[in-house]
């Protein structure tokens, strides 16, 4: 057993009551660290640290070059202590470290990214149609931002929030989930090997209703950002809009992958197979709706279908595996009631669908999937791919978009001319076309409808973490 404080200033430190919880390692079914249990008192002391660090003349002093410079030093160590990090999270959430490898190395580039940018927001000149007056605006941080990550990829998408709002000024309350928590502290002890201030990130570690309420709560904090499931960012949303702060929410999805008659169908076919059975589907991005024409749907099915036979579940830690157990009990409950679902409702199991193992669940493909049927219309986050037919474009448009999400979807497609059409008229905050789960950090990311508000990555990224503030000058006093 391995015990793990929260972060605070740069230390660990056990929650104030000196409580704890368990972390479950996915694959043994064990425990395999013990974890502080913040109560909001906690909570109050890492917002309180994290704003005297964002006052504090150490970052507030720096100029935006030199938190850049920062931010490139973190990224580099990133990759010193890869190994490190990649063992945690997979005790932490189950995923195979093979994928694990590849996910926390781009991590890196976030961080350098968001290094390089800080020092190129711009503010503006106003034209004002008064000739005694000048009008300018600026850009100014939030102050302690709260980020609140998911158990799936807490390293990655911690990135994705912490990277933005440090390039912007920003102080960071990390609260990761508390089905993966460890990673995020180790990580948080990169930052002071970097050269930031202490405190300028925290880490507040515990059981979602005893900390996050609090946490959006506090006085002190100017901004909220969350990445997780519907009815959480509903719940934070609504919480942050009591206080009436900004929220950024990135959240479920329910993605189409479209393939006309005229696609490349191997190509497709391991497009839209990684894009659903990676990482176990435990991904928002997962594209788990196949919406093929029919007159190609036969030998789309048995691609996808050799696709999925070549997926191998296992030990996180060998080096052969792709995927590993569900991350937790009840994410792998969720998946069987739904596989258990679809069973009934008509559709017609292709491949796998077996769930009498209590850790693993392998990939499964439903065929004959109507677009009222609880499989088409819900998140799953597990590798569950629903096939639906259809017969023309107007009709795909329509399917894709006859869900509540809207974060992502896929085209597949030789016809350039129809690619850019659809492309155009899906509800979604990203389209691929002819490929599939592409990130980067330049790229935004986020989602239609309920799949969320704001953006992640890119500039829209870092225009998340600031405020303007329009600043007016008389040129005629004392002329």
């Amino acid at each position: 057993m391995r015990d793990f404080g929260m972060m605070i200033g740069g230390r660990q430190t056990p929650a104030g009551d000196g409580r704890t919880f368990e972390s479950i390692d996915p694959f043994t079914g064990e425990p395999w660290a013990r974890i502080a249990r913040a109560a909001p008192a906690d909570v109050d002391a890492a917002v309180r640290n994290a704003d005297a660090a964002f006052r504090s003349s150490a970052w507030s002093g720096l100029t935006a070059s030199a938190r850049g410079g920062l931010l490139v030093r973190l990224a580099d160590l990133v990759l010193e202590r890869l190994e490190e990090l990649v063992e945690v999270e997979s005790r932490d959430n189950g995923k195979s470290r093979k994928e694990l490898w590849a996910s926390l190395r781009t991590m890196a580039e976030w961080y350098r990214y968001y290094g390089g940018m800080a020092d190129k927001v711009l503010g503006q000149v106003i034209p004002v149609d008064r000739p005694a007056s000048l009008n300018y605006t600026v850009h100014e941080p939030y102050g302690v931002v709260a980020a609140i990550l998911p158990w799936n990829s807490p390293l990655r998408l911690a990135g994705w929030k912490i990277a933005p709002a440090l390039a912007a000024g920003n102080a960071v309350v990390l609260k990761p989930s508390e089905h993966a928590s460890a990673s995020s502290i180790v990580f948080n002890e990169l930052f002071e090997a970097a050269g930031f201030p202490a405190g300028i990130v925290n880490v507040v570690t515990g059981i979602g209703p005893d900390v996050v309420p609090a946490l959006i709560a506090h006085p002190l904090v100017g901004k909220v950002s969350f990445t997780g499931g519907v009815a959480a960012g509903r719940l934070i949303g609504e919480l942050a809009a009591k206080q009436l702060k900004p929220c950024t929410l990135e959240l479920g999805g329910k993605s189409p992958q479209i393939v006309f008659p005229d696609a490349d169908l191997d190509r497709a076919a391991a497009g839209i197979s990684a894009g659903v059975f990676s990482s176990g589907g435990q991904t928002c991005l997962a594209g788990s709706r196949l919406l093929v024409h029919s007159s190609v749907h036969d030998g789309m099915l048995r691609r996808i279908i050799d696709q999925a036979k070549q997926v191998r579940l296992g030990d996180p830690a060998d080096p052969f595996t792709d995927v590993g157990p569900v991350a937790t009990a009840a994410q792998h409950r969720l998946i069987c009631e739904h596989i258990a679902t679809a069973r009934t409702s008509g559709a017609v199991v292709a491949f796998g669908g077996e769930t009498t193992d209590e850790r693993f669940v392998g990939p499964t493909v439903f065929d004959g999937v109507s677009r009222e049927s609880r499989l088409f219309q819900e998140e799953v986050f597990g590798p569950v791919l629903a096939v639906t037919r259809f017969e023309t474009e107007e009709e795909a448009i329509e399917l894709a978009n006859d869900v509540p999400f809207g974060l992502a979807a896929g085209v597949w497609t030789r016809d350039i001319a129809r690619a850019h059409r659809v492309a155009r008229r899906v509800q979604a905050g990203t389209v691929w076309i002819n490929t599939y789960r592409n990130t980067v950090p330049q790229s935004p990311f986020g989602g239609y409808k309920t799949s969320g508000l704001g953006r992640e990555s890119g500039f829209e990224g870092i225009k998340e973490y600031l405020q303007v503030k329009s600043i007016w000058v008389d040129l005629g006093a004392g002329s």
